[in-house]
């Protein structure tokens, strides 16, 4: 069983994968239909490099200057897709992957004038949400209940800016919670393991939650990278749920 220490620690970590996934599940399926898989780890990586920008630039990390230099590059990739999925329709999946690699070799690039470049460019793909910040939670909230409220309000399959704009916001927000490959794992996994089910939006968020519980007890055991050890949980935590439909499917049949 976790210490009392470990607790205080897995608290506030298991409450950033709760609001990550608060976002994430409803437009990880939005996603899936629109049949633009990558489109999340394309802008993930893009506003990556704007927070890379701005430290390169010096800027105070935890500074509203790097929120507003990672949300600009952020939407400004949103818009470079919504301009190609009108013009380029029929390769917008390779666009979205050059714009990943470019976005991805451009931070690697700024990172190698950093003497701790390495660590910064782990940081950013694996995360570090073991140590989420009581500010970081709450800024979190205030943007997921404002992604939701938007969500709710209007028909997001309908409005195509609007869609590229809520997702490149809430992306912002979650990249500096838990890292590029944990915002792609919390969009994808639990909406493709909710694919077919009657309730999918349920089931989507019953993977995601027993994925990140998971992942953060079995780091803290085997004292494993939690960024990591979240993503793995989540991808067992998925085929564990397709396994059990297709079961059920059969023995109904």
């Amino acid at each position: 069983m976790p210490t009392s220490t470990e607790l205080s620690i897995l608290g506030p970590a298991f409450l950033a994968g709760l609001l990550v996934l608060a976002t994430h599940v409803p437009l990880g399926r939005m996603v899936l239909d629109r049949g633009i898989v990558f489109i999340d780890l394309a802008i993930a990586q893009v506003a990556g490099l704007g927070v890379v920008v701005a430290d390169s630039l010096g800027w105070e990390p935890d500074g509203l200057s790097v929120q507003a230099s990672a949300v600009t590059a952020a939407l400004l990739a949103a818009a470079f897709l919504i301009w190609t999925e009108r013009r380029l329709a029929h390769m917008q999946e390779a666009v979205i992957g050059v714009v990943f690699v470019v976005a991805a070799s451009a931070e690697i690039i700024l990172f190698s004038f950093n003497p701790h470049g390495a660590e910064h460019l782990k940081d950013l793909l694996v995360g570090q949400i073991i140590w989420v910040t009581p500010t970081q939670l709450m800024a979190a909230a205030l943007v997921s209940a404002a992604v939701l409220a938007v969500a709710a309000r209007c028909d997001l399959g309908k409005r195509r800016a609007l869609f590229y704009a809520l997702f490149a916001v809430s992306i912002t927000a979650s990249v500096q919670l838990v890292g590029v490959f944990l915002v792609f794992a919390s969009l994808i996994v639990p909406a493709l393991a909710a694919q077919g089910t009657r309730r999918p939006a349920l089931a989507g968020y019953g993977v995601g939650v027993a994925g990140y519980g998971l992942g953060l007890l079995v780091s803290t055991a085997l004292d494993l990278p939690t960024g990591a050890a979240i993503v793995c949980a989540l991808a067992v935590t998925g085929i564990a749920t397709g396994v059990v439909r297709q079961a059920t499917k059969r023995k109904d049949k």
